[in-house]
């Protein structure tokens, strides 16, 4: 006995269409092109949550280095004072601080200020 695939390969080609919605023209349309932008898709997701991190980086250290330069110290000084000190606050949380405790963020300072 043969087995007739047309529901499921119609529930497959179904799930791909409904994943590209708001894609232009044969993207959207067509299940062939529209499979190959939604492989396409993943890919750029996966590649930019990497990118997101890296981005965020760069964001905390120029946050942080604008704030310690305001301060008459280079990043590079900063970031070897708090290992100096033995603070291990990471470059999130001193981003975050800088913006919402400041106060806290000159603590900082002046204990590094004090290493050498």
């Amino acid at each position: 006995m043969r087995v007739k695939r047309g529901v499921t390969a119609k529930a497959k080609h179904n799930k791909i269409h409904r994943a590209n919605k708001g894609y232009r023209m044969t993207k959207r349309r067509l299940t062939r092109v529209a499979k190959e932008a939604y492989l396409h898709a993943g890919e750029y997701a996966y590649a930019g949550r990497k990118l997101r991190k890296r981005d965020m980086r760069r964001l905390w250290i120029m946050r942080i280095s604008e704030a310690v330069r305001q301060n008459g110290l280079s990043y590079s000084m900063f970031v070897s004072r708090l290992k100096a000190a033995n603070i291990e606050v990471d470059r999130k949380i001193l981003a975050n601080l800088i913006l919402e405790n400041p106060d806290a963020f000159a603590e900082i300072l002046d204990k590094i200020k004090t290493v050498n």
